[in-house]
């Protein structure tokens, strides 16, 4: 293994084919340990020049694919001691009145950022014999914000043992721990995710309804939200549905409340909205331009990502610019925007 390692030091083209096929996971990777598909950029750019700077060091005891999240996970696991937890705005604060205007987001942002399907670059299942989770069950947003609540450490025990498949010495390796300490933080981990992922996933409940019902139901939301029909909104929604809006702390609870947000604010009429069909988080996602008279044409507004519970509507997260700007494409340094929005960029939804 060393030798054959050794003849891509020095080659930068040859070392980028060597990754290149790792890339795609070691994205999701970052973005499970990290909540945010930006900063999840940031951390596989350091880890693949740190593992370039470390080739010649690289000694074969391990795989390329284990000695590649090893990077990658103390790269978040730093990352992680700089900046507070992200969360969604249900884990935020309380609900709020939809008759008050909405608040002012947060000096700094913390919010879980929607990770676009086509960036997975997953298979379907579990990614080993000892995975506990699906590939594509492990990005749901439910998921994510279970793991943001745990301990940096827990949350990289958790993600390498039960999503990646790693055997606990490997886990143990790559911590620099023992895998006595892995499996009791396992342990710890297991109590505290498990209590927050009490309903179905989202890839049980979409498997449920088949491509067909899942068309027809997006459809119907896209439908519903261009034309301005808060009743045909309200008629999707479970009981106590509830809508946020990062990057803003404000959300809903309730059909009474979400159809008193929608009817004053962003569907009452006065705005002209273009939805399509999307999949972000392995979830049903609609992404939402708003008709801008000053240019004569739809600009990206919002991402919504639809929780579902059976053929209802559980939870609308949407997520507005500069997020939306850059979903539907990879991101780079090229096209990343200020990730505290003024709150000029709420305009079409906060009135």
């Amino acid at each position: 293994m060393q030798r054959a390692m050794d003849k891509f030091a020095g080659d930068e083209r040859a070392y980028a084919e060597l990754v290149e096929p790792y890339r795609g996971a070691l994205h999701a990777h970052c973005y499970r340990m990290l909540g945010s598909v930006h900063d999840a950029e940031d951390a596989v750019q350091e880890a693949l020049l740190r593992a370039w700077r470390s080739l010649p060091s690289f000694e074969g005891r391990s795989s390329l694919r284990s000695w590649l999240y090893t990077i990658a996970t103390n790269v978040c696991l730093r990352a992680i001691e700089r900046r507070p937890r992200r969360v969604l705005p249900i884990d935020y604060g309380p609900p709020a009145d939809p008759h008050r205007p909405l608040g002012e987001p947060p000096a700094e942002s913390s919010w879980i950022e929607p990770y676009p399907d086509e960036r997975l670059a997953l298979a379907e299942g579990l990614a080993g014999p000892e995975a506990r989770y699906e590939q594509r069950e492990s990005v749901e947003l439910a998921f994510i914000a279970a793991l943001q609540r745990l301990p940096a450490r827990q949350r990289a025990v958790l993600i390498l043992r039960d999503v990646l498949g790693f055997s606990g010495a490997e886990v143990a390796a790559v911590l620099r721990t023992t895998p006595a300490s892995v499996y009791s933080a396992l342990q710890r981990a297991h109590r505290t995710v498990d209590h927050r992922l009490s309903e179905p996933s989202q890839q049980a409940t979409l498997g449920s309804l088949g491509d067909a019902r899942l068309r027809e139901i997006v459809d119907r939301y896209v439908r519903a939200w261009e034309q301005h029909d808060v009743g045909a909104i309200v008629a999707m929604l479970a009981d106590g549905a509830t809508i946020a809006m990062p990057p803003t702390a404000t959300w809903y609870s309730g059909r009474d409340a979400v159809a008193a947000f929608l009817r004053s604010r962003p569907l009452d009429g006065s705005l002209k909205w273009r939805l399509t069909p999307t999949r972000a988080n392995g979830q049903l996602a609609a992404r939402a331009d708003l008709w801008d008279p000053a240019v004569g044409r739809f600009r990206q507004h919002h991402t919504t990502v639809l929780t579902m519970r059976g053929e209802l509507i559980a939870q609308i997260d949407t997520f507005l610019e500069p997020w939306a700007l850059t979903l539907d494409a990879p991101a780079s340094n090229a096209c990343r925007r200020d990730r505290t929005p003024s709150h000029g960029h709420l305009r079409g939804v906060s009135g």
